[in-house]
């Protein structure tokens, strides 16, 4: 535990130490000016939410006004460090130094904090710490974030096997998260060194009896199988919020794309400045630049394509090269639901649309990768700032290593390699088929169109067209397969290299759970990796998931991109972590 608590915090440090850097590149224009609705701030970004339940939502924009913002967990990162924590609903911050860990990191203990109450006004007990991780464990929908708790506390990552069949128990579930007077105790499976990382942004808090009041599971051994992977909308807490947090669920407008956060004035600690928050998606970036512009915005979010359309607005102030512990991929789906599919043609391989099967042959994948243009993909998409990264483990943490292959543009290769694909009918046959990608997400947009025109060369039978979808409708293709290729991005939950290795390339991860890749070896690895002490044997062990991730192409893995915030010059107190899906509105006022 010693060792491997060791090379965890160097790690984190280096990172920190970048933030902390990053953050002093700021650009600032503009004169003195009233402030605009001084307690409300407004925030538009290209993304809609998906779900407000903690123990579902798995992506940045639905994670936005979860955490830290509504629902609040026992511990929380300090400011922009990465190998720091504030206590939180809980009162300490669990150490070896304090006994709150023990010797053999096997077991951590943490004092719930008195006197908390929900936004429905009642108390939090230890009760309700328990029932809300016990049911982020258990609910455990496909694909969802589940398995951040479920590897390190019952040695699986998920409570399903590959067959779809309940593999936990209820006693070892009981045994894992427990009251223990005033305190919760988790007892690991095994060591597990950035374990704290993961309490601190993935064991949001609700109250047990408003869930089960509202028909979700009541936190007895005999039903939660019942609630076990549950459809997305199927529960309640899909779009009602209660925790202990700053802010409070005022309304989600889905039609409007628009989430509205008040003021928690019975806050367990001073109420946060701002009275109101408005999280709103808008796809136009012209709409949002505009916005910025006259006031009516407070902060956006944009693509780094974007950029330099964004310096220059008076009164307005850029957050600017703040790296980013994460990679942006074009992904292939393995197994196609082709039923009711505007995206894939005829669903067959004649000429005017793809099959199922389509891109489970490598041969495609591969003609794919190296028909992309991953320079004008650099420079086009992310204007040039980021890198390309080295297989599936980013720049940054244990693992990454510069030696691993990539894939470069070679057309005569590309065609090569489609002249072999699927028995060598994809060449005299061609396609045709649709990327789908999310709409104002011009960084993806561009990337379909260098596919479009890379692939379309080099054979006239080759027809890939692009179009626009809400970022809540992508997920929804992605759980029902019936994307064709993805550009999507992965942003760390904790900063370690299995929060890369296991999205990636487990059988039962994020991405394969939704795009159909499945490598045994890469599962034995994985496993193999986090349950390795020694740095040098883990970094090793990276190194070979990253050669399989080459060898096997379910990805083609883009950039590792630094990212940007534009704000008016009347916005303070904001500060960025890598790890936070957004904004902590808490600290944010206006002035």
């Amino acid at each position: 535990m010693r060792t491997a608590v060791g090379w965890y915090r160097v790690a984190a440090l280096a990172l920190a130490a970048v933030v902390v850097a990053s953050l002093g590149t700021v650009t600032a224009r503009g004169a003195t000016e009233a402030v605009r609705n001084p307690d409300t701030l407004v925030e538009l970004q290209f993304g809609d939410v998906s779900s407000l339940d903690p123990a579902l939502a798995y992506d940045i924009y639905s994670y936005e006004p979860i955490w830290p913002n509504v629902y609040e967990t026992l511990i929380m990162y300090a400011g922009s460090a990465l190998d720091r924590y504030e206590p939180m609903l809980a009162t300490q911050v669990p150490s070896l130094r304090n006994g709150l860990i023990s010797r053999d990191g096997l077991t951590y203990t943490f004092p719930i904090r008195q006197g908390v109450h929900f936004h429905d006004g009642s108390v939090m007990t230890v009760d309700d710490v328990v029932y809300s991780v016990r049911r982020f464990l258990l609910q455990d929908q496909a694909g969802g974030p589940a398995w951040l708790l479920l590897s390190p506390l019952l040695g699986v990552d998920s409570t399903r096997d590959e067959h779809g069949k309940i593999q936990v128990r209820w006693a070892d579930v009981a045994r894992a998260v427990s009251a223990q007077g005033n305190a919760v105790v988790f007892r690991l499976k095994k060591p597990f060194a950035p374990f704290l990382t993961i309490v601190a942004a993935w064991t949001a808090v609700m109250p047990r009896k408003w869930a089960a009041a509202h028909g979700d599971w009541d936190g007895s051994p005999t039903t939660w199988q019942r609630y076990n992977n549950p459809k997305t909308e199927d529960r309640y807490q899909f779009d009602h919020m209660d925790g202990t947090g700053p802010f409070k669920l005022q309304e989600w407008d889905r039609q409007a794309k628009q989430i509205v956060l008040v003021r928690n004035d019975n806050y367990w600690r001073k109420p946060a400045r701002l009275a109101r928050v408005v999280i709103r998606s808008v796809s136009e970036f012209a709409t949002r630049r505009l916005q910025l512009q006259q006031g009516d915005a407070d902060l956006i979010v944009a693509s780094l394509n974007q950029q330099s359309q964004l310096r220059g607005i008076p009164g307005t102030v850029m957050q600017d090269n703040l790296p980013q512990i994460a990679l942006q991929t074009l992904q292939f789906n393995y197994r196609i639901n082709t039923e009711g599919n505007p995206d894939v043609g005829s669903g067959k391989l004649d000429g005017n649309g793809i099959p199922p099967d389509f891109f489970a042959d490598i041969h495609v994948r591969r003609g794919f990768a190296y028909a992309f243009d991953y320079a004008a993909n650099l420079s086009g998409a992310y204007a040039g700032k980021g890198v390309r990264p080295h297989g599936v483990i980013p720049q940054g943490l244990l693992g990454y290593d510069a030696s691993v292959p990539i894939y470069t543009t070679n057309r005569d290769r590309a065609i090569a390699e489609f002249k072999e694909a699927h028995g060598g009918r994809v060449w005299t046959t061609g396609f045709k088929f649709t990327i789908p990608f999310t709409a104002g997400n011009t960084a993806r947009q561009v990337g379909a169109q260098i596919v479009k025109d890379s692939v379309g060369a080099l054979n006239p039978k080759f027809q890939i067209d692009a179009r626009p979808v809400p970022a809540s409708s992508l997920n929804s293709l992605l759980f029902a397969h019936k994307g064709t290729m993805y550009f999507l991005g992965w942003f760390a939950d904790y900063p370690d290299p299995h929060d890369f290795a296991q999205p990636f390339l487990a059988a039962n991860g994020y991405f394969p759970v939704r795009g159909g890749y499945r490598n045994p070896e890469a599962d034995r690895l994985i496993e193999q990796a986090v349950s390795t002490p020694d740095p040098a044997q883990r970094k090793g062990l990276y190194r070979q998931l990253s050669m399989i991730a080459y060898n096997d192409v379910p990805y083609l893995f883009l950039v590792q991109p630094v990212t940007y915030y534009t704000m008016r010059s009347w916005v303070h107190g904001w500060y960025y972590n890598p790890i936070f899906p957004g904004q902590y509105y808490y600290t944010i006022y206006k002035g």
